[in-house]
């Protein structure tokens, strides 16, 4: 008969690697499930070497190196995901585009680091610009080592064919070595993540969408105008970033609507929806799809509130509608409501 100490272990005498493997084996064995895999692939090897030469480990053993780990826990003040992945992960809400930039190009280009976090870090247009300049079998391998959701994201900004070429190529990326894998994520990382960030957070359709939002009608007709003219393909990109209160008809849903009235001031809301009534036909369309959106007793407030209003001054007009569309944007900005593209249908449905 083989006797128990046979299996004990003098659990002063073992090295740091051997307490490791059973701290590691007895988690395991209780069902839980460690982290081991975001430590470096070197050291998962050693360290299922090391379980591997476990046999059986004596009670006393087990409870001394548990001990022994569990005061090292206490001793702990504070814990933090290692790596600059993670650091800058922790920072990526308070430090400037700019600097954030700055720092995932230096670590994406840094001996040893894995590239492909600061691709994959990079705006969906600006991931689907790459794919339009790279070939298809780079693209492919990209598209492989993206997030799911954000290769379904950069898939849908492509042109059909381009997508289908991409996503054919992908069967082909299985027997691509890992080194090449690496080698590709570093050019991309040099060529498309060493520059240096934007300006300014936003297109520059966006940008001046949101001013001729607050401009007068009369300036944001010329200034379109003018753009058609000279740039169609910005000046339909500023149009998709207006929103007046004409649009209110196709962007803000029926259920929301009473959500925003009720926020308005009710002589201007009357002012709004009795300007609009003698408006173009968009205008018309809009004073007429709140009204109808209402319950029937805050509707017929307003109509009673438009009826007394005499001559209504151009500049009235305008700050009311205004007030209304301020209303919406800040209930949007809030979460609380969402508005539609014009794609999406009439608003109402």
């Amino acid at each position: 008969m083989i006797s128990p100490m046979t299996f004990a272990f003098d659990a002063a005498r073992l090295d740091r690697r051997r307490k490791a493997a059973i701290i590691v084996r007895f988690l395991l064995s209780d069902g839980l499930r460690p982290p081991i895999a975001s430590l470096p692939e070197d050291t998962q090897v050693e360290l299922t070497r090391e379980i591997g030469k476990l046999s059986v480990v004596d009670r006393n053993t087990l409870d001394a190196v548990i001990s022994e780990f569990a005061d090292e826990l206490e001793g702990v003040g504070l814990a933090a995901p290692p790596g600059e992945d993670a650091a800058l992960e922790a920072m990526s809400s308070h430090i400037s585009p700019t600097a954030m930039a700055r720092l995932r190009a230096e670590a994406a280009l840094r001996a040893g680091a894995d590239p492909w976090g600061a691709v994959a870090s990079l705006g969906s247009t600006e991931l689907a610009g790459l794919f339009s300049r790279e070939s298809v079998e780079v693209a492919a391998v990209t598209l492989s080592k993206l997030p799911v959701a954000k290769a379904a994201e950069v898939l849908s900004k492509l042109p059909g064919e381009q997508a289908r070429r991409i996503t054919y190529a992908v069967s082909r990326t299985s027997k691509i070595a890992p080194d090449a894998v690496q080698r590709i994520g570093r050019a991309l990382a040099e060529e498309y993540c060493a520059a240096s960030a934007p300006a300014f957070p936003q297109p520059a359709g966006e940008r001046l969408g949101a001013i001729l939002n607050s401009s007068q009608p009369t300036t944001r007709d010329e200034v379109l105008g003018g753009l058609d003219v000279q740039d169609s393909v910005f000046a339909a990109e500023v149009r998709k970033a207006i929103f007046t209160f004409s649009h209110l008809s196709k962007r803000l849903k029926a259920a929301d609507v009473p959500k925003i009235m009720r926020l308005v001031d009710t002589r201007m809301a009357a002012l709004a929806l009795a300007s609009a009534a003698k408006g173009k036909e968009d205008e018309v369309a809009a004073a007429e799809f709140i009204l109808s959106s209402l319950p029937q007793r805050l509707a017929d407030t307003l109509r009673e509130e438009m009826q007394g209003l005499e001559r209504i001054k151009p500049a009235e007009a305008e700050a009311a509608q205004a007030a209304v569309v301020n209303v919406v944007r800040e209930r949007a900005a809030l979460g609380e409501i969402e508005l539609e593209t014009e794609e999406d249908g009439d608003g109402g449905a």
